[in-house]
Order: structure tokens, then sequence, then C-alpha cells
């Protein structure tokens, strides 16, 4: 069973998540294991608390080491350890993968300015973003790296191949989905998926996976040309 570790300021945030959809599934089939802990925990004075002013000066306020050290601690939280932070290398399919394989996750949600670069160092944390963006905490990108870390557990989805035609699971973006009515409001399926042929299908998604990513993240189709060796 894998288990994951999160530190937070606000663990109110999980709690409807973790219960919900395929985390919660996940979680009841005895597949994954969530622990929630409260960030401030582990604060030793009467306020409680967690952050202080930058060294340097500056505007905004710094979370204080102390306390993740001794949330670490106290879980015996082992390697990975995930740092969500915007400074962080770009979260991909490919971490999800690696996480998933293991037997335990750590997440530590930062918030305020920032976190004193000591938890990241001394706790030998990977620094992961999950855009070019800035969050007002980690939280949220906590639960974008959960999900989809867990969606990938065997067992939690329905069937594999509904993983395994994701984007990014080969490196391109996923074809177009369609459903039922065939015909909506002037706009039609397209016609090989009404076709019945398998082999046709087949080639017009792939087709399309291509063309998607040519043209939505050149950067995903250079890097699969690469993979190629085209």
């Amino acid at each position: 069973m894998l288990t994951i570790n999160v530190v937070t300021l606000f663990p109110e945030i999980f709690e409807a998540s973790l219960k919900v959809s395929i985390l919660g599934r996940a979680a009841q089939q005895g597949l994954v294991g969530y622990r929630v802990v409260q960030l401030r925990g582990y604060t030793h004075d009467r306020h409680k608390t967690v952050d202080d002013s930058p060294y340097g000066g500056g505007a905004g306020m710094v979370l204080k080491p102390e306390p993740f050290f001794e949330a670490v601690e106290d879980l015996r939280a082992g390697p990975p350890i995930v740092l969500l932070s915007a400074r962080g290398r770009p979260f991909t399919h490919g971490d999800a993968v690696r996480f998933v394989v293991g037997r335990q996750l750590t997440l530590l949600c930062g918030h305020y300015k920032d976190v004193d670069q000591r938890v990241a160092d001394g706790l030998g944390a990977e620094e992961l973003s999950v855009g070019d963006f800035v969050l007002s905490g980690g939280e949220p990108a906590a639960l974008c790296v959960l999900d989809a870390v867990v969606r990938l557990l065997p067992g939690a989805l329905g069937d594999h191949e509904s993983a395994a035609t994701d984007s990014h699971y080969d490196g391109l973006l996923s074809p177009p989905s369609y459903t039922r009515p065939p015909s909506y409001r002037g706009m039609e399926v397209p016609a090989v998926l009404l076709s019945g042929d398998h082999a046709e299908i087949a080639a017009w998604r792939a087709a399309e996976a291509e063309r998607l990513t040519r043209e939505r993240r050149p950067d995903l189709w250079q890097k699969h040309l690469g993979a190629l060796g085209a």
C-alpha cells in the first residue's frame, strides 16, 4: 500500500477531496493511505508560530524550518519528499509514475511568501511546481500531485486502458473524445468513430494525438520526435 503524507497549515482543504471519487475509492480499497498533519502541531510556543520575517528584509513572511523538520521526523517519512513551490521544476507524468511505485510519498505545503530554504535542503526535498503561476499556498498543488499519483495505482481506475489513453501517458496529448448523441446543434461526431472499423479509428486517434501535440505543445512534440530518433 502507498502511504501519502501531507504537511499543511490547512488540513481541512484535503478532508473532502480524499473521501470522494478515485481518491476515496482507492483508500477504501486499501490501495493508499493518507496522513494529513497540521504544521502548527509542531510548534512549541503559545501562539503556535510557524512564520517569521525574512532575513535581508522584504515583504511577506517565511515559514520557519523547525515545524517541517519535526513533522517529517514524527511521520518517519523517507524519500521521496516533495516541497510544492513555484520555484520548483515542473511536475510531470513521469514524476507521478516514479512516485506511484514507491511505498511512501510526503508532500510539504508552503504558504505565505515562501518556505525557509533549509527545509528543502535539509530534508532532501524535491521542489516541484504544477505550472508557471503562483498559488496562495501549496495545498491546491499538492492535491494535483496526489491525484495524478493515486489514479495510477493498479485498481484505482476501472481499467488500465483508461489511464493508458490519457494525455502524457505516451508523451503525446490525447485525441478528442465524443459520445452520444451523434449530432448536436449542428456539430457532428467524426464519421470514422461511427464506422466500427477499429483499425481506422485507431489510426484517426493516433493522427489527432500527433496533430494536437504539434499545435498545442510543440515542446512535447519535439521531445516525442527525439524519443523516436527523428
